[in-house]
């Protein structure tokens, strides 16, 4: 009896974890009649068809759907099972990262990343996804994303955390606004109409929620999605902009004509983490990923 192939599993787990030919390929770096070619092979090896046509897509057949946890975990198994001991050419991998970060991160580090995977892992690309509706525990888990760069939140038992660094907020606004001509208060503070950054379109936060302690509301006429367009939405307007210290510092070093102050209410500093699933843990090339970003962030 000859050995079974045990690349049909990877592959058989990518497909029931993209749900597609085409997106299996793509994880698996393959052309999609290759990928066609595996499926076809997988099907002779089940004696199952594994995925069948339902109008114009394609969905998993019942055993499949009940093989996949079984097929993922046999994946991890193995990966963790070869991983130690094995010194690897980080120089010849080729991979695709997902990273859903937010812009804290993105906008302090991501130049400073890429420059050093084109010298340690120049065959590696790096793809940064936004917040999306699905929830983040089961982007992780699916393997939609590799790594979550974000404010510490709970997302699973199972996802492994490290801490990075934390942020305080400050505000913005242009040169010469007239909040600068009297002290920095919250009743003055909220006097003036502010900008909100969100990219779920959410006007409300943990300012809101300090301000609402001291009797006292904001009004946020404009929500941007990103801190970026905040800032030069600033420029012709008397609007206010709370932003994270280093963006906000970020924004000065780019040259454009704004201010910062010390915002007139108390917040707590928010930290910020990376998460992953455990699949990846001995991993090389996300553990490099993992260790370069920490080293990065002051580590």
């Amino acid at each position: 009896m000859a050995a079974p192939d045990l690349n049909l599993l990877i592959a058989l787990d990518a497909l029931l974890t993209e749900g597609s030919v085409a997106g299996a390929a793509r994880r698996m770096n393959l052309s999609a009649p290759a990928m066609s070619r595996t499926l076809g092979r997988i099907r002779d090896a089940l004696g199952d068809p594994v995925f069948v046509q339902s109008g114009r897509t394609m969905v998993p057949t019942p055993r499949a759907l009940e093989m996949r946890e079984r097929v993922r975990q046999a994946v991890e198994d193995a990966s963790a099972l070869l991983a130690p001991g094995i010194d690897v050419d980080l120089t010849g991998i080729e991979r695709r990262f997902a990273v859903r970060a937010n812009d804290i991160f993105v906008g302090m580090y991501a130049g400073r990343l890429l420059d050093t995977m084109s010298r340690e892992m120049p065959r590696a690309t790096l793809r940064f996804t936004p917040e999306e509706d699905d929830i983040d525990g089961e982007a992780l888990r699916s393997g939609r994303i590799d790594l979550l760069v974000n404010p510490f939140r709970p997302v699973g038992p199972e996802m492994r955390v490290q801490p990075l660094f934390s942020t305080r907020f400050v505000g913005v606004a242009r040169k010469g606004h007239p909040f600068f001509d009297g002290p920095v208060t919250a009743e003055r503070f909220v006097q003036w109409q502010h900008i909100g950054v969100s990219r779920r379109g959410r006007a409300r936060g943990p300012i809101d929620d300090a301000l609402e302690a001291l009797g006292l509301a904001r009004q946020v006429p404009l929500v941007v999605p990103t801190p970026y367009a905040g800032a030069f939405a600033l420029l012709d307007s008397d609007l206010l902009l709370p932003l994270p210290n280093q963006l906000a510092e970020g924004v000065l070093r780019a040259g454009l004509d704004v201010q910062l102050f010390e915002l007139p209410v108390p917040l707590e500093p928010v930290d910020i983490s990376q998460t992953w699933h455990p699949r990846w843990q001995n991993d090389p090339a996300h553990r490099w990923l993992r260790r370069t970003i920490r080293q990065l962030c002051g580590h």
